[in-house]
């Protein structure tokens, strides 16, 4: 097996890297060939490593890594009964890993001949997307707690960060789902006191506390809840969702300002205006711009 080994990494170091440094010398371009060629390879075994982490395969690599370690150990100290133990689990371990992890790899092809094989590749989605069904994801989930009057608080995070606010809560860390948003402000559960902060498309963290707003001009019938949601809204740029569990309506603070009861199609356009189309429209338009003018100040030179 060692020997075996030798051999592949001799071949390698003759046909691979020999050839590589012999095309650069003859053009320099080559080497920029040869960069792509490690930028794939290293790119290749993190995805690799990631998709591992995920999968009960991430043990047994390890295993893996512990005996190749232990066959190199064993052939340099001339341990020859052990060598020639591990070399053949090492030759036959390969059959067995396919039997074993059959699922894993039909799901991994299976990922390749589907619109999943981005996500497999760690290419998401874009950003406005991303953002726009994370908008939908919430607006479900305010909806339907609205429908059993289930008190609830959530507030999405724009420019300026909270991390103070965060740090007060539960991490959780998890992708946007309505069904979890529901689940969360569930009544008498340890997470449904307090407000859902969602950062960077991730539900962060559940239970966190919010400044209270304490205006005189604010209605003194607003709750707890609501005087939080404007309190955060002023002392940031977040914008914070409201459901009542008093009446089931649902309001959105933004700005220091509630706009209360607050239909389906109004809570989804303000939260797409301000989350999405206010943040990353404007920064197309600036780009536009920049292009036209490019384009105006070549015209103005040729005239």
């Amino acid at each position: 097996m060692i020997d075996g080994f030798g051999i592949s990494m001799q071949k390698f170091y003759e046909d691979i890297i020999l050839g590589y440094l012999n095309a650069f010398s003859q053009n320099p371009m080559n080497l920029l060939i040869l960069a792509i060629d490690v930028i794939i390879v290293m790119f290749l075994a993190v995805t690799i490593i990631k998709f591992a982490k995920n999968s009960r395969a991430w043990q047994l690599l390890k295993g893996i890594f512990f005996l190749v370690i232990a066959n190199v150990l064993s052939y340099i100290l001339q341990l020859r009964i052990l060598n020639f133990l591990l070399s053949i689990v090492m030759t036959w371990g390969v059959f067995a890993l396919i039997v074993i992890f059959q699922p894993e790899l039909r799901r991994a092809l299976e990922q390749l001949g589907t619109n999943k094989f981005t996500k497999f590749f760690g290419i998401d989605k874009d950003i406005q997307t991303r953002t726009k069904e994370d908008i939908y994801k919430i607006a479900i989930a305010a909806l339907e707690l609205a429908k059993t009057k289930t008190g609830a608080l959530i507030v999405i995070e724009r420019d300026i960060k909270i991390n103070d606010i965060i740090s007060t809560g539960i991490e959780i860390n998890s992708e946007v789902s309505p069904q979890l948003l529901v689940n969360i402000f569930v009544p008498n559960t340890p997470l449904h006191d307090g407000a859902v902060v969602i950062s960077n498309n991730k539900i962060t963290a559940a239970a966190c506390m919010l400044p209270l707003a304490s205006d005189t001009d604010i209605a003194k019938e607003l709750g707890t809840r609501h005087r939080a949601a404007i309190g955060i809204s002023k002392e940031s740029d977040a914008i914070a969702v409201v459901v009542s569990e008093e009446t089931g309506k649902v309001s959105i603070a933004k700005d220091g300002t509630l706009i209360a009861d607050v239909k389906e199609e109004t809570l989804k356009k303000i939260l797409i205006k301000n989350i999405v189309t206010n943040r990353y429209g404007d920064e197309r338009i600036t780009k536009l711009e920049r292009l036209k003018n490019i384009k105006f100040g070549f015209k103005k030179k040729g005239q």
